[in-house]
């Protein structure tokens, strides 16, 4: 039976989180008088839980993750919880007695706890039974440790990793690395494992170089000699220790959800109260300027590399160079209107119908046209690290000044450091400084006018 690979079950922890909210909602009316069955208690009850689990990592929850870890998770979150219901009922509600609390307490944690773990070990079936929900891996490198990773792979299937093939490189080991990048070229790989204790500075750098051009996840077996790697993430599978070489915050399923929703929230806020009345006018304009339609739209990769239509509104007449050249400084296909929108950043507003269809976020890394695209990830070293992350209307390379025409290499490896420093340090309060300072720029006119 083939394998069924998949990288993350995105709709399970949305689901839990669902399940869990809605079992200690349930359990007021079924424990606690029924005055505790308010509006202001269900609320504080609900934030507080998701708050608490955002902080707590409760909801992470890996394939790899023990079963002793995830009861530690689950005592942690119930005992903020405890504290939180007692001082709830203590201040409002001195007539509900402990015991009741208690009774409330107890049979939330047991019916969460349950789900819980219901989920996680009906998962470790599936990989089991049905051989679903896999991650393809290889291991580069040889020793004891590889052995171990090796063993741990093919004896533990219920983990849901496929290790495909182990490169061996103390025979030849010019040819295995050449082999292994041919290999996960051609086939569907999804994380590359390498041994440090086989691999010199150079193989690592022309292995981190690889894996960022080609959007694949490396994880490190570490040197026990070497001390440089005690800050980065370190996982157990079993007892044998992986490192994580690049941590992502937004891979976390929680940051998704928070950015998503932020995403969606202020992007219908300003279809809403701005598109919805500048649209007719701006269209107006457009037509009586030139022919063609109103909006103009663009092939561009973005997340994962996927190609996707970027839309803004038509700042040039109607040209076969569209999708090749860049807008340049004078640019006579710009028309006269095109100029004032593009001054103001206002051409790029229908982009946050994009941010609602799920395309694009309101930040990101800025996407290029396909044929750039394609141009820079081979000129430009780790541009295509760009693409772990959904692209943006606005991003922090374009409020350090770099937008607009990429003049020369210097412009466009300036833009990926920008990209993958916001990428590795995301945060919600990031983006809106990040937006904050378009909004000014923005108001100043100070985005290239072509």
């Amino acid at each position: 039976m083939k394998p069924k690979t998949g990288r993350y079950s995105g709709f399970i922890r949305p689901l839990i989180t669902f399940i869990d909210l809605l079992i200690i909602n349930l359990l007021i009316l079924v424990c606690l008088r029924s005055a505790m069955s308010n509006f202001g208690y269900h609320t504080i009850l609900s934030l507080s839980w998701i708050v608490i689990s955002y902080y707590s990592a409760y909801y992470e929850v890996y394939r790899f993750t023990k079963e002793i870890t995830i009861l530690g998770k689950l005592l942690k979150q119930f005992i903020f919880i405890s504290l939180i219901t007692f001082a709830y009922v203590g201040y409002k509600y001195k007539y509900v007695t402990p015991d009741e609390v208690w009774n409330y307490i107890i049979f939330c944690f047991i019916s969460v706890g349950f789900i819980k773990f219901s989920i996680f070990f009906l998962l470790k079936k599936y990989r089991l039974l049905y051989g679903g929900n896999l991650r393809n891996v290889i291991i580069l490198g040889y020793g004891k440790d590889v052995e171990e990773l090796k063993l741990f792979f093919t004896t533990n299937p219920n983990y849901g990793y496929n290790l495909m093939r182990v490169f061996n490189l103390k025979i030849n080991k010019k040819e295995e690395i050449k082999a292994c990048y041919e290999f996960v070229a051609k086939n569907n790989v999804d994380e590359i494992y390498g041994s440090l204790n086989t691999l010199n500075t150079t193989d690592l750098d022309s292995l981190i170089h690889f894996a960022d051009n080609n959007l694949k996840t490396i994880k490190l077996l570490p040197d026990s000699k070497n001390r440089m790697l005690r800050n980065l993430a370190v996982e157990y599978y079993g007892y044998l220790p992986v490192i994580s070489l690049r941590t992502i915050p937004l891979d976390k399923v929680i940051n998704k959800r928070i950015k998503r929703l932020f995403d969606v929230v202020f992007s219908l806020l300003v279809i809403l109260l701005l598109l919805l009345w500048l649209t007719p006018l701006i269209a107006v304009l457009i037509k009586i300027e030139s022919k063609g339609p109103i909006f103009f739209k663009q092939r561009r990769n973005g997340l994962n590399y996927k190609e996707f239509y970027c839309y803004k509104f038509r700042s040039m007449r109607l040209n076969s160079k569209a999708d090749l050249e860049q807008v340049q400084k004078n640019d006579p296909r710009v028309t006269k209107f095109g100029k004032i929108l593009r001054k103001f950043s206002l051409d790029e507003l229908p982009q946050f119908f994009n941010v609602v269809l799920g395309d694009m976020s309101v930040v990101g890394p800025r996407p290029h046209m396909v044929s750039h695209t394609e141009m820079y990830a081979k000129s430009v070293d780790k541009f295509m690290v760009r693409h772990f992350i959904k692209p943006g209307i606005t991003g922090l390379a374009q409020i350090n000044g770099c937008r607009g025409e990429v003049e020369s290499d210097k412009d466009i490896v300036n833009r990926v450091k920008f990209d993958i420093f916001y990428l590795e340090n995301w945060s919600i309060l990031l983006d809106l400084k990040i937006i904050y300072k378009t909004v000014v720029n923005v108001i100043k006119g100070e985005e290239k006018a072509y």
